[in-house]
């Protein structure tokens, strides 16, 4: 009967022969770690302040709904009612609907500088990274060059 080859042992050893240094890669993982939570904090931020506004633009229109509903002693004071209700809704609308543009544009604004920022720091961790590998390559170019 054949016997099974360990690979547990082949891939110990082919591994030991490629040395990996993982600093690189706990270096990306921490500065992606820190772009998710930036973007994280304007995104909550975005929705605490649209979720600000949605409630205070419901209560808004729940009071004038209110207000409008009352029993009027005349007939078109209920057309009045309904005019200004309408009237004010529009105004609010126009006012909530530029709120939601200025947090919008907060967001993109604050978007923007997190990943130009981002990308700055990952060219110069490569430069550095490049420049380090060609450091350790020549060195042991070198090395070789002189035990001949």
């Amino acid at each position: 009967m054949a016997k099974t080859q360990d690979f547990t042992a082949i891939m110990k050893d082919m591994m030991g022969a490629f040395p990996v240094d993982t600093t690189a890669m706990e270096g990306a993982f921490k500065s992606t770690a820190s772009l998710n939570e930036k973007l994280s904090g304007v995104a909550l931020e975005a929705a605490e302040k649209s979720a600000e506004i949605s409630n205070k633009w419901t209560k808004d229109t729940l009071a004038k709904l209110s207000e409008m509903s009352k029993a009027k002693a005349e007939p078109a004071d209920y057309a009045k009612a309904a005019t200004d209700f309408a009237s004010a809704s529009a105004e609010v609308a126009a006012e909530n609907m530029a709120a939601f543009a200025e947090i919008a544009k907060k967001v993109q604004t604050e978007t923007v500088e997190l990943l130009m920022a981002a990308g700055k720091d990952v060219a110069e961790e490569t430069t550095a990274a490049v420049k380090k590998a060609t450091n350790e390559v020549t060195t042991a170019a070198k090395k070789a060059a002189t035990a001949k």
